[in-house]
């Protein structure tokens, strides 16, 4: 048994945001020491320009403000990403926002882009550079804002000297509106402002589970239009059928953890399928959702996914889990006959054609 499943029980009987506090300052504390740890060989990849050491990433919303970048890599993430950071400081939703499913594997949560502002991160990230590992930053529109699509443009202009990739946010259901960006003309006027503002460093853009996956299609096709580089599949869900009988299953919020595991990985598998293969590689596809195995994080490679994400999954099974996942995803990678992760990049998907 872990030490975290001992500690468990403990840390859940504080409100999910105060133990998420003292998470971060615990990982602060262990980022000022050592280094992370050295990775197999099979599991090193170069995308988008940057190397990766392992394919498994830290999500957006756990270190939202970028306090703690060097204990995620630490415990052996092979990149972060921060945010969603918006160009002012924002308190968020009213508390209670943040709900615990243990029975589901999951949570819900309605934050609400809670965060110090764009320039406390970016004088962090200034601060801190040279970091170990690549450092995405995740930038989104204030509620408040008048012009949301300025605000994506304003935090891509901020952060192109120092972040190594961006990640463009239309797709949290607790901002009012803001997944309405993600069809019509708005969403090519972001990604267009977006790249111009920022046009030396890669740009995501985080798509919702809750679109058709031709609604999805046609989001990366509009990305490729736009040299865009890649898409993150998916957020989170207002999707219940996954935490019925959960006392918090009313809650407002997008559900996260195992129930978004399916949807997520269908549309990853769905949008690789019609239009990864087709255009040479050239849209790179990370995979979010309902990830806490080895098994689940190589089911997403195998269906198209480059780069894994996960933040849920840690909550449940705690900061051994990123340890585990790689030393079995390349027990699995190795069983399969793979002498590379690349080649089980979309496997799944190329064996059905």
């Amino acid at each position: 048994m872990s030490l975290y499943r001992f500690l468990r029980p403990m840390l859940f009987t504080l409100p999910p945001e105060t133990a998420h506090g003292l998470t971060l300052r615990g990982l602060n504390m262990l980022g000022r020491f050592g280094t992370p740890p050295q990775d197999e060989a099979i599991l090193a990849q170069r995308i988008l320009g940057l190397d990766f050491a392992n394919p498994f990433g830290m999500a957006a919303g756990f270190d939202k403000d970028g306090t703690a970048i060097a204990g995620v890599h630490r415990i052996g993430f092979g990149f972060a990403e921060i945010g969603t950071l918006t160009p002012l400081p924002q308190p968020g939703n009213p508390s209670p926002r943040v709900f615990r499913l243990p029975q589901h594997g999951a949570l819900i949560n309605r934050l609400g882009f809670n965060n110090r502002g764009q320039a406390a991160a970016l004088q962090r990230l200034q601060d801190t550079r040279p970091l170990a590992r690549p450092v995405g930053v995740n930038i989104g529109a204030n509620k408040e804002a008048e012009d949301r699509i300025a605000d994506y443009e304003t935090g891509a202009a901020r952060f192109a000297d120092c972040a190594d990739y961006l990640t463009v946010n239309i797709s949290s259901p607790n901002t009012p509106g803001l997944r309405d960006l993600q069809s019509g003309e708005a969403a090519g006027e972001i990604m267009r402002r977006v790249r111009a503002a920022a046009p030396d460093i890669p740009v995501l853009v985080k798509i919702a589970p809750d679109m058709r996956h031709e609604e999805a299609i046609g989001l990366a096709e509009l990305a490729l239009a736009e040299n865009i580089d890649g898409l993150i599949i998916s957020n989170t869900t207002l999707a219940r059928d996954g935490v019925a009988g959960s006392k918090y299953a009313g809650e407002a919020g997008g559900v996260s953890g195992a129930p978004l595991f399916d949807a997520s990985t269908d549309m990853l598998r769905a949008v690789y399928r019609a239009v990864c293969q087709s255009n040479g590689g050239k849209l790179t596809l990370i995979g979010l959702g309902g990830v806490s195995s080895a098994a689940e994080a190589y089911a997403k490679i195998r269906a198209g996914a480059s780069l894994v994400q996960l933040y849920t999954g840690l909550v449940y099974e705690g900061p051994g889990l990123v340890t585990r996942m790689k030393r079995d995803l390349a027990a699995r990678l190795r069983a399969d006959g793979f002498t590379h992760i690349e080649e089980a990049i979309g496997s799944d998907v190329k064996e059905t054609k």
